[in-house]
């Protein structure tokens, strides 16, 4: 809105706020688009690699063990005798758990349907109301102040005023330095891995990149399902792209991080970490990204 209004004409001056809307939600609509793009195309070809290769890798992974240790007889025994009882195993969980979860599931295919439907509304009646809400937003604000001055004391009202435009400050602050700190940990991890040519680039930088919004736990959430992702089709590229996680943190939490959002909550870790599991109890991942 202030960008608009002192660069366009006084003639386009109403014109300010339903273009503000409607860029806002475009570039968030266009980002969400944009990671969905990236990660389910990516997602799939994983599952389908992994569905085509685990045999042959599995096969492989035996064959090298009566390779290595076919010299010991009773640590092959033992070998022999533990892949038999897994591949009962694994046809066991097959065959009881998964063809009957499959058949459940293509059973309740209506539901499921009737249940897509009903989020797809919630996301719909959700976008109206944020047009709504960013359209009228100032219209609000002043309706919120007329308020609070009618009951209570012009000084308590001048606090709580002044008390909320410091913590917007401070959301602002935080959400757009950690989204900027994300991105560059997402560009970062996708050159090292187009580099080294870790399997899935793309994919592994994008959830790197977007979990890393959350603080502390983040680099976790996000390097385990990245790592499963390479290990299914490289062991020692997965070995070695946790080392770089753990050297990228580092210089996230040393140097980038610090350097974007300096000071710019002033909340000591403990209670980052409290607010985080509270509001990620309450909420899921939305509840830990903005309970700071």
């Amino acid at each position: 809105d202030r960008f608009l209004t002192r660069h366009l004409p006084d003639s386009w001056q109403k014109a300010v706020t339903p273009i503000s809307v409607t860029m806002a939600m475009v570039t968030a609509l266009l980002t969400v688009y944009l990671l969905l793009i990236m990660i389910i195309p990516q997602l799939v070809n994983s599952v389908a690699t992994l569905m085509t290769t685990m045999p042959d890798k599995i096969t492989q992974f035996r064959s090298w063990l009566d390779a290595t240790f076919s010299q010991n007889a009773a640590l092959s025994s033992y070998i022999d005798s533990s892949y038999s009882s897994l591949s009962e195993a694994v046809d066991g969980w097959v065959t009881n758990t998964l063809k009957p979860y499959l058949t459940d599931m293509l059973n309740g295919l209506g539901m499921g349907v009737w249940n897509a439907v009903i989020g797809f509304k919630n996301l719909l009646i959700g976008l109206i109301v944020a047009v709504y809400l960013l359209a009228s937003r100032h219209k609000y604000s002043r309706q919120a102040k007329l308020v609070l001055y009618s009951i209570a004391r012009r000084s308590f009202a001048d606090t709580i005023v002044e008390d909320l435009h410091y913590a917007d400050r401070m959301f602002e602050g935080f959400i757009n330095g950690k989204l900027l700190d994300s991105l560059i940990i997402g560009i970062l991890c996708y050159i090292v891995s187009v580099i080294v040519k870790f399997p899935n680039a793309l994919l592994v930088s994008a959830i790197v990149g977007v979990t890393n919004i959350i603080p502390f736990f983040g680099p976790f959430i996000g390097a385990i399902p990245a790592t499963l992702l390479i290990l299914i089709e490289d062991p020692i590229k997965a070995f070695w792209f946790v080392i770089f996680i753990i050297i990228l943190q580092q210089l996230d939490g040393n140097v980038i991080g610090p350097k974007i959002l300096g000071n710019t909550t002033g909340l000591s870790s403990f209670w980052v970490l409290f607010s985080i599991l509270l509001f990620g109890g309450l909420w899921g991942f939305v509840g830990m990204i903005i309970g700071v």
